[in-house]
């Protein structure tokens, strides 16, 4: 009986090691939120299909990354405090509304700085643009690091007008993102700039608080701006790119090898993302066309370019040493 007790009891002890064991595994499984402005099926859910997809492979399936779409957590202004609380870990924002914490960010907003779709996808993957953008977030803003980049392809305008030249923009009201950048330009192409959210784009172009908005051709089908603005009119004045961002909150918690492991998982945005968002691009311009919605493709760009090609270097200087070194590295990229 002594044999049989000290049996069960030394059973006991390896059941209870086996629960603890399991326990503690179960501990190191972590959950991490990653916040954007868009629906699914668009260029950033596809951002965290890869970044999620990579980061729970290099982790063992110890780190998993849940989306928050369509501006569950804030729109992009509100989504990059939150990051910088610590109350979000992983987000994608344009590098529009990233100037609203970092001005020189609106070097990427800066018009037909990106030649067409190749030099963008290149500019975007490209290394020493990325560590650029990092230095210039570590070195200007506290609470966030940038960990990659991506877009949604390029800017284009849409309302109840066609836009053929530059000409046609003067004296109508455009939503722009509220950066000096876009401040600067859409005067200059004699159109008035109003500010708002981008939740507030749809009820704005149906009242005719604006009569254009300007974005890129997915998002424009995704939150059914057709149904308010039926013409979309392909000027590629900006490239839509955006910004991947983790706390440095959750950094700081993390210990080499994780770092490692979001760094690898951040650059496959960097380097994936671009492509297959201008592929989405593509199949969201066939399907509205299917849909019968106007399509203006014959868009004079010189006549934009001619106004915007002076701005460049001046903007890019204006905005600082920092905006100045990306727009050098993003044009000297063939």
């Amino acid at each position: 009986m002594r044999h049989e007790g000290t049996r069960f009891t030394a059973l006991l002890g390896i059941l209870a090691a086996t629960v603890f064991a399991g326990a503690a595994g179960a501990q190191e499984v972590k959950h991490y939120r990653f916040a954007h402005d868009q629906q699914l099926n668009s260029g950033y859910s596809i951002a965290y299909d890869i970044f999620s997809a990579k980061l729970k492979e290099l982790s063992k399936g110890t780190m998993l990354v849940d989306q928050y779409p369509g501006a569950q957590l804030g729109q992009e202004p509100q989504i990059l405090q939150l990051v910088r609380s610590g109350d979000i870990d992983f987000a994608i924002v344009s590098s529009a509304n990233t100037s609203t914490i970092a001005p020189q960010a609106g070097v990427m907003s800066l018009h037909f700085l990106f030649r067409n779709e190749d030099h963008n996808v290149k500019a975007l993957g490209d290394q020493k643009v990325f560590e650029a953008v990092r230095d210039m977030i570590d070195q200007t803003v506290t609470g966030i690091h940038a960990i990659g980049l991506g877009t949604q392809g390029f800017r284009h305008m849409y309302g109840k007008h066609e836009v053929h030249k530059v000409d046609d923009l003067k004296g109508y009201k455009v939503r722009v993102q509220a950066t000096a950048t876009e401040d600067t330009m859409f005067p200059a192409y004699g159109a008035q700039t109003v500010h708002m959210p981008f939740g507030s784009v749809y009820t704005s172009l149906q009242t005719g608080v604006v009569d254009f908005g300007e974005n890129a051709v997915n998002v424009y089908l995704i939150n059914r701006h057709y149904e308010v603005a039926p013409v979309l009119s392909m000027t590629e004045h900006e490239a839509n790119n955006a910004i991947l961002w983790i706390s440095d909150k959750l950094w700081q918690s993390l210990n080499a090898e994780q770092r490692g492991w979001v760094q690898a998982a951040a650059r496959d945005v960097s380097t994936q993302e671009p492509k297959r968002a201008f592929e989405l691009e593509k199949a969201a311009g066939a399907k509205l066309e299917k849909m019968g919605v106007k399509i203006v493709k014959d868009v004079d760009k010189a006549s934009f370019q001619k106004i915007a090609d002076p701005y460049l270097d001046k903007l890019a200087k204006d905005l600082g040493p920092h905006a100045e070194k990306i727009k050098d590295l993003i044009k000297a990229i063939n």
